[in-house]
């Protein structure tokens, strides 16, 4: 099948509008050498916002003759954009935001990974250096913004939702935003576009002309969640570890809406995080909340945690059902609890520094089919150590269902094999077999082919 395709050059604004010398040619080297790849497929994700794909590997079947190109001026440089998804574009001319998005991709793909990997900046392998690392880059990306009270609310939830969730998600952003909070996201579709949606409006009837609509991604996970035209702050991290501790260390408050696979992945890394001795007190407001229809979704995730990580757990959160007030107005208080506590520690409002994360929690997990089949899912270990196997086990469902390189995995290897305890595989096949049935891992109208089998 053709697709509808589009040429083009466009010019940076902002930061990368004024470069030296010495860093266009870093930029020439970058996009010529290994990082190549990487910084096509995330333009070329970014790109195809809004079309209903899900897929790494068949977008990139679906445009093989993408191609862009950094072209080097005498005041900067522009990019060369050639075979583009026309549904980038409005009579010919980009949408403003898909273009910001891409100079988004430039610079955290060609730029940051250059710093990564120049001498020794970076200790990747102590716990404060990977922290440094997730600072730098939100530094660089002008996310980081002192002198402001916090406000930040990270919404978590699927991809692939109802229209009723969808809706709802929009309800609990609006009122969000009418108390002039900001919103943060994975940036893609469903559950990460709607709060945004709901908080504009938000916004524009209290006259809040500076709102925020902040998107975290990382390379792997970019295509079956392109960011959505309303993040006017996108990030891509150099991997989900980064990813997930760019959303805790920036956000003052989660609200998780109903997901799948990746969802469960993001509650156990916060419930870890917040399980471990040294966070004990540390207030972090934390709400689970969806429509009337999503209140047995959350029963089961509820009865998960408890049957992995125990009743401490689910001490951590909330469950709020169909009522979009209360959580905004939950999530206010909570976020003035973090306001006076970071106050009285002398922790900056902007970056939760006090926040201990542990080395598991931080360490890029492959999910080879060998790490999948070894992962320690067992209770005979820290109970924040076990949530940390359980995300891992959970992301590489991820990877098998949306990324290019988990997708061929599988077609080459067959289907990752997990096995633990047999009371946590019960829950977990319980779990996964419902977010199957809800239509939860893919988007709606496709069909789902496990790419897991739980050894019991």
């Amino acid at each position: 099948m053709e697709y509808e395709v589009i040429d083009t050059q466009i010019s940076p604004e902002g930061r990368m509008e004024v470069l030296s010398k010495a860093e266009v040619n870093m930029l020439l080297d970058n996009s010529h050498g290994g990082l190549y790849q990487v910084f096509r497929n995330c333009a070329l994700a970014v790109l195809n916002c809004g079309s209903g794909l899900d897929d790494g590997k068949e977008l990139l079947e679906r445009y093989p003759d993408f191609e862009i190109t950094i072209l080097q001026r005498e005041r900067g440089i522009k990019l060369d954009v050639k075979r583009a998804p026309a549904s980038a574009f409005v009579n010919g001319v980009m949408i403003k935001g898909i273009q910001e998005h891409l100079f988004a991709v430039l610079r955290d793909i060609l730029f940051i990974n250059a710093e990564m990997s120049a001498g020794n900046k970076f200790d990747l392998n102590s716990t404060e250096g990977v922290t440094d690392v997730v600072f730098h880059i939100l530094r660089n990306a002008n996310l980081l913004r002192p002198q402001v009270n916090p406000n930040l609310v990270v919404c978590w939830g699927g991809h692939s939702i109802s229209g009723a969730e969808y809706d709802y998600t929009k309800q609990v952003g609006y009122q969000l935003g009418l108390r002039g909070m900001d919103i943060c996201t994975g940036c893609g579709p469903g559950a990460m576009k709607g709060p945004m949606k709901g908080a504009t409006i938000g916004h524009a009837k209290q006259r809040i002309t500076s709102g925020r609509y902040i998107g975290l991604t990382e390379p792997g996970i970019i295509a079956a969640e392109a960011p959505n035209p309303i993040v006017n702050d996108l990030v891509i991290m150099p991997d989900i570890e980064k990813r997930l501790e760019a959303f805790v260390r920036t956000g003052h408050a989660v609200v998780v809406f109903p997901g799948g696979a990746g969802t469960a992945e993001e509650i156990l890394y916060l419930l870890g995080i917040l399980l471990h001795p040294d966070n004990a007190g540390l207030p972090f407001p934390l709400i689970f909340t969806g429509p009337e229809n999503a209140a047995d979704y959350f029963r089961q995730i509820d009865r998960f945690i408890g049957d992995t990580l125990g009743a401490r757990a689910q001490e951590i959160y909330q469950i709020i059902i169909n009522d979009p007030t209360r959580v905004a107005v939950e999530v206010e208080a909570g976020i003035r609890k973090v306001r006076e506590f970071r106050k009285q520690k002398g922790d900056a409002y902007y970056f939760n520094w006090m926040l201990k994360i542990d080395r598991e929690f931080q360490h890029p997990f492959e999910p080879t089919h060998e790490n999948m089949r070894n992962l320690a899912l067992h209770k005979n270990q820290e109970v924040h150590v076990l949530a940390a196997n359980l995300r891992r086990a959970f992301s590489g469902v991820v990877a098998g269902n949306v990324k290019n390189q988990g997708i061929r995995a599988i077609e080459q290897y067959g289907n990752f094999e997990i096995s633990g305890d047999a009371e946590m595989m019960e829950s977990m096949d319980a779990l996964l077999s419902a977010f199957v049935a809800q239509n939860r891992m893919k988007l709606p109208g496709k069909a789902y082919a496990p790419c897991y089998r739980i050894l019991k």
